[in-house]
């Protein structure tokens, strides 16, 4: 393992926080709302572009955060326990449910970078060619060209919350620069809010933005921290593909013992071990099938 030695704090620290006057303030003016939505967005950006963020990791547990709320959009009654359980627990053969395939079309969407065909991954319902429309059409500034997206996956597919909102946040990510997508739409919109269209969309949908990028940069200082611990734990592993496992935990929201790469009991006293050191949590709460993470 190559992982240094705690010096995280010092890093950890030094990440910009959301400024005060972001947070606090209850705009109503379309251009004080959008005004605020571009400066949250700002500071993300600079948040993602610190190396101490795990963004895959930060990205996977925005996906679940997503997924909850499209669930309850659908008016399901999973949430984020119950569709950890949906993925991680599946065994071979087995279907997800709807719910199960809404959190593994999230997951699917943050994976990979940003394409048409890492998009066609995440939504095998939906044509590329489809998909790439969807995508450009969209013109402006990044909120707008993610509301307008949102509008015309929604206006032609009322139903299709889920692809509508994945591919705005695509549009969003596109326009903005970044890599992979960054889920903040859904989490941000309220139910009422998808049924909007044209300009009152595209208000809510810059309220959306600025509510999630704060707790989106709150989130990845958090899992900075917890990284950091983590890594400084490492070198005191020993079991053989410890180092591994810990690139797993750095990358997903929650990892069950039977997808590390050790055998079955070695990886359960694995988990106990950096529970024990305080470097990840058990998220279940159960005796057995439990599911761990940073």
């Amino acid at each position: 393992m190559t992982f240094a030695r705690p010096e995280h704090s010092i890093y950890t620290d030094t990440l910009p926080r959301m400024p005060a006057w972001v947070t606090s303030a209850r705009p109503e003016a379309f251009e004080d709302v959008a005004f605020l939505s571009g400066a949250a967005l700002n500071h993300l950006h600079l948040v993602l572009g610190r190396e101490e963020v795990p963004k895959a990791l930060l990205r996977d547990r925005l996906a679940l955060r997503a997924a909850e709320a499209c669930a309850g959009f659908s008016g399901r009654p999973e949430r984020a326990p119950e569709l950890r359980d949906a993925i991680h627990l599946l065994r071979p053969g087995d279907l997800p449910g709807p719910a199960g395939e809404t959190y593994l079309a999230w997951r699917r969407a943050v994976e990979r970078p940003v394409s048409i065909k890492a998009l066609g991954r995440a939504l095998p319902i939906l044509e590329l060619g489809q998909i790439a429309t969807w995508l450009d059409t969209g013109k402006g500034a990044p909120v707008t060209r993610a509301a307008m997206a949102l509008d015309a996956v929604l206006t032609e597919a009322p139903r299709a919350e889920v692809p509508a909102l994945i591919l705005a946040d695509a549009a969003l990510a596109q326009a903005l620069g970044w890599d992979h997508v960054v889920p903040l739409l859904a989490a941000g919109l309220k139910r009422t809010d998808l049924r909007k269209r044209g300009d009152d969309l595209r208000l809510a949908c810059h309220r959306a933005v600025t509510a999630s990028a704060v707790e989106a940069a709150r989130l990845a200082v958090d899992l900075a921290r917890r990284a950091s611990l983590l890594k400084g734990v490492a070198p005191k592993l020993r079991a053989k593909g410890a180092g591994a496992a810990v690139k797993i935990f750095l990358t997903q929201d929650a990892v069950a013992p039977s997808a590390l790469p050790l055998p079955d009991r070695a990886a359960r006293r694995l988990c106990d071990r950096l529970v024990d050191l305080g470097a990840v949590r058990e998220l279940t709460g159960r005796d057995t099938f439990r599911l761990y993470g940073v």
